[in-house]
Formats: structure tokens, sequence, C-alpha cells
């Protein structure tokens, strides 16, 4: 038997960054359903939490995972949920692009009050902002 433990935080954003799930409510309905979608294709989906217009996902790969693999079974099956139960006025999708980086043992207590405190994080600080932040941080080059 195989064991890992790799930790991902993976941002993903709604197409164009339009604000869909524009309500608290949408989103816990949003981010349970994510949530229970992982645990039945066994993806481990320690937290998951976000706003208006993108979504942060701490993830653990299995040793036969792929982050791009997950990221298409998260992202496209919600886009179909939502969709198929009409929560959004307007068709919904997620932007192709995301953002995934790893994350040690060490941070995983910073990571998952991180991705916890959405609500309050972006109540100061916009996605564009934040968007910045990460690649700057983690020297993405763009």
């Amino acid at each position: 038997m195989s064991f890992t433990k790799i930790y991902i935080h993976l941002v993903f954003s709604t197409k164009n960054r339009i604000p869909y799930l524009n309500t608290f409510d949408l989103r816990i309905k949003v981010w349970k359903h994510i949530k229970e979608y992982a645990t039945e294709k066994e993806i481990f989906l320690d937290m998951i939490n976000g706003y208006s217009d993108h979504c942060h996902c701490l993830i653990s790969l299995g040793s036969n995972q792929n982050i791009e693999k997950v990221v298409q079974l998260l992202k496209g099956e919600s886009s179909y949920w939502i969709n198929k139960n009409r929560l959004t006025k307007d068709k919904f999708s997620w932007q192709d692009e995301y953002f995934a980086v790893s994350v040690s043992e060490s941070k995983l207590d910073s990571v998952r009050s991180y991705i916890k405190n959405q609500e309050k994080h972006h109540q100061k600080k916009s996605f564009m902002d934040e968007y910045q932040e990460f690649i700057e941080k983690y020297n993405f080059k763009i």
C-alpha cells in the first residue's frame, strides 16, 4: 500500500470573474455540494470556501490522482450541477485557469484559516488584489 500526503491550495474563479455566487446562502450550498461530490469521487477535500467570484480548496492528492484531473472533476461537475438546478440567473461556468500551490504540513493551519475567513477577507480586498498577491508570492510568470 502506498501512502501519500500532498496538500494543494487550489483557487479557481468564475468565468470572467462574474460574481455569480453573490449570496452567502448560495455559496454555502455550492461549497457543500462540491464537498459531497469530492467525497463521492474519493478526493480528499480538507477545506472549501470562497467568495462571489472564486473558490478556494485545500485538497490532498491520493496516489492515483493528479491536480489537472481533480480540478476538472470539481469544476466540471459543479458547473453542471449549478446549471441543472438553475442556481444562477445566467448560465454558470468556471474559468479554465486555476492556481495550485503545494502546502507544507507546517502551514496547513494558516491556509485553513485563510480559506475559512474568505467572507471577512474580501470585505477589505478584491479578488484581483488577491490574484496579484498570489502571482507575486509564488513567483508565477505571466
